[in-house]
Order: C-alpha cells, then sequence, then structure tokens
C-alpha cells in the first residue's frame, strides 16, 4: 500500500509520473491504516486517455484522472471539489470560485499582497476539498491543485465562498442558498451515477444553509482584496 492522507481520508493511491508523485508527497503517511478510498490507475488506462488527449502527457492524464476518482469518491465521504482558489488566513478558509481565466488565482494572489504571505497561505489553488466533517464545514488541501501546483495538507473551517466575475468597479453581496445553487454546480464534477447526483445534492444543501456566500464583481486591484475580506469577514461575527 501507498498510503496517503487527504481531506482527512486514508488513501491508497498509486503513481509513477513525476508530476503526481512530487505533488503527493506531502500527502504521504507511513501509519498502517485501512485505506477509506484506493486510487490506482493501469497503464492500458493512461496510454488510452493520452491517445484521446494528445496535447496532454501520460504523466498529466495520471494527475487528471486519479483527481477525478478522487472527488468522485468524495461524494461518500461528504465532500465534494469546488473549482476555486482557497486561501487559509486567521484560521478560516476562504474560497473564490468562477470559470477559468477570470481571475481567481489573481484574487488571492492580492490576498497575500495586501495582508502578507505570512498571514494568508494559498491552501488549493483550482481544486480544493470541501468537505463537511462533525457539523462543520471545511475546505481541505488536496495534491490536484491546477496548473499552478500550490496547494498545501491542512484544513480549515469554511468562513465563505465568493463567486467571482470581472468588473470595472468594485462590489461584493451576500447571495441566498437559491442563487448560490447554479454557479456551485457549473464549478464542481457533475458525477453520472444516480446516487452519485443525490449524494452532490444533499451535500451543497447542507453547506450552503452553513456557509454564507457571495457575488463579488472585482477589478484586479488592492482594494478588491480589502473590501472581499471586510465583507467576507464581518459576515463570521
Amino acid at each position: 500500500m501507498n498510503l496517503h492522507k487527504i481531506a482527512d481520508l486514508t488513501v491508497d493511491m498509486g503513481y509513477k509520473y513525476e508530476r503526481l508523485t512530487k505533488q503527493a508527497e506531502a500527502y504521504r503517511i507511513s501509519e498502517k491504516l485501512k485505506p477509506d478510498m484506493t486510487i490506482y490507475l493501469s497503464d492500458a488506462f493512461l496510454e488510452q486517455k493520452q491517445k484521446e488527449n494528445p496535447h496532454l502527457s501520460i504523466g498529466d492524464c495520471e494527475y487528471i484522472f486519479t483527481s477525478s476518482v478522487f472527488y468522485t469518491g468524495l461524494l461518500r465521504f461528504g465532500g465534494f471539489m469546488l473549482h476555486s482558489s482557497a486561501v487559509i488566513m486567521d484560521g478560516k478558509a476562504y474560497l473564490f470560485s468562477a470559470a477559468s481565466g477570470t481571475g481567481k488565482s489573481t484574487h488571492t494572489a492580492l490576498w497575500q499582497k495586501v495582508f502578507g504571505s505570512g498571514r494568508v497561505k494559498i491552501l488549493n489553488d483550482d481544486k480544493p476539498a470541501v468537505r463537511i466533517i462533525d457539523d462543520t464545514v471545511y475546505a481541505c488541501g488536496t495534491p490536484w491543485s491546477g496548473k499552478t501546483d500550490l496547494n498545501i495538507n491542512i484544513k480549515a473551517p469554511v468562513a465563505g465562498i465568493c463567486f467571482l466575475e470581472r468588473s470595472e468597479k468594485n462590489h461584493i453581496e451576500r447571495i441566498s442558498a437559491k442563487e448560490a445553487i447554479m454557479p456551485i454546480m457549473n464549478q464542481t464534477i457533475r458525477p453520472y451515477e444516480k446516487n452519485d447526483v443525490s449524494l452532490l445534492l444533499d451535500h451543497l444543501d447542507r453547506v450552503l444553509s452553513m456557509t454564507p456566500i457571495y457575488k463579488m464583481g472585482c477589478n484586479m486591484e488592492e482594494e478588491a482584496a480589502g473590501m472581499s475580506h471586510k465583507k467576507m469577514t464581518d459576515g463570521i461575527k
């Protein structure tokens, strides 16, 4: 077995290519625990995926498709993936979600610039796990974090989730759970199996009832970071 602790789950996972080998190192554990999840992809599977996606290396295929297996399995443990850039500040996690190219990574980098990289840490820059543990919603680091490979193996209670869109003028407002359903569905993995769909919807219902959700129009200036921080920290007082 090749055991890892990811999102507080014990994961037995095999890999052989450089990218995932490097990213998974911080998640490896030496304890002999019973796995919650097992992920081993065959050479034949990876070779077929690489043929179907010739723009990807076989190592990229290993990285991408192990993540797909993990995040699908996560549904059975009270969690799901949210395509977002997540930061931890003062012990709380803040997730900024948007379509690729909108500027979520730029926004979290502004948090580090404004408040200091010693105080603000990038938890996961693309695919944090959101998981309900003991009636608390946590954001968790995973080895899968998009192009930047920025992630750390910790978890923190979620103080807020914010959906970003580009705007010349900065503004942010809290939105209802009903308004947040489709933005979240558009930024997570939609499962194929009926039971998994039901699990995802159940998790979303619980997370949305327990977590402040925001919509923000922002530019790429430092003022945007200050404004989102103030609004989202006010929401947890």
